[in-house]
């Protein structure tokens, strides 16, 4: 890429944080230094990248997408990392909310159910962008990692019509879980294990791509 390219999308990733993420309230002084340092515009897909930016999701193929900056931020946000956690994620995609976990917790364990898109958001995290915190699955999301359980933090970037309650044994006691769930209506959930009970809030309303399984 010409320093020209590289100078332009640096421009872009100031804009994002400024007028997508401060504006609508993120905070998190390390969301915001992750979210201008991880290039966007190396996760979409070629015929996009002009619009890497976008306020607004894209797509990456396979029926899929790349979730707005601001869902990517929120969702981060709001799973309070410390930068201890092990995480287990549910829908790599295009890896983009991967690698900006990846900045800020210790390990990520991610899972991607279309082996096409598992095999190129693992090259370019580790072969291109030399990620070494994290391990990747193909396979049903929805059957959790238990090799490696249990989670300080779960994050779900598809939605189930219910979430799938299997996944709490799963999460640590004092853990958290941040996923989109419902239909054609979707509301992000955040679940908190808190002395081996689960207590649910509702956050905000979204629209994710359906969880595959």
């Amino acid at each position: 890429m010409s320093e020209n390219f590289k100078d332009i999308f640096s421009e872009l990733r100031r804009k994002m944080i400024s007028e997508q993420l401060i504006s609508r309230g993120i905070e998190d002084k390390r969301v915001l230094e992750v979210m201008g340092k991880v290039p966007r515009e190396e996760f979409v897909a070629p015929g996009e990248r002009a619009r890497s930016y976008f306020d607004g999701p894209l797509p990456i193929g396979n029926g899929q997408t790349i979730s707005q900056p601001y869902i990517v931020a929120y969702m981060t946000e709001m799973l309070e990392l410390t930068g201890s956690e092990n995480i287990l994620e549910l829908g790599t995609g295009s890896g983009y909310q991967t690698a900006v976990l990846a900045e800020i917790a210790e390990e990520i364990s991610t899972i991607e159910f279309i082996p096409d898109l598992a095999d190129r958001s693992e090259k370019l995290l580790t072969k291109k962008l030399g990620y070494t915190n994290i391990r990747f699955k193909t396979g049903n999301g929805a059957e959790g990692w238990s090799e490696y359980a249990p989670f300080k933090r779960i994050i779900v970037t598809a939605a189930p019509e219910k979430f799938p309650e299997s996944l709490f044994d799963q999460l640590e006691d004092g853990g958290m879980i941040i996923a989109p769930v419902g239909g054609f209506y979707q509301n992000l959930i955040r679940y908190k294990k808190i002395n081996d009970e689960i207590i649910q809030t509702g956050l905000i309303a979204v629209s994710f791509v359906p969880l595959i399984v």
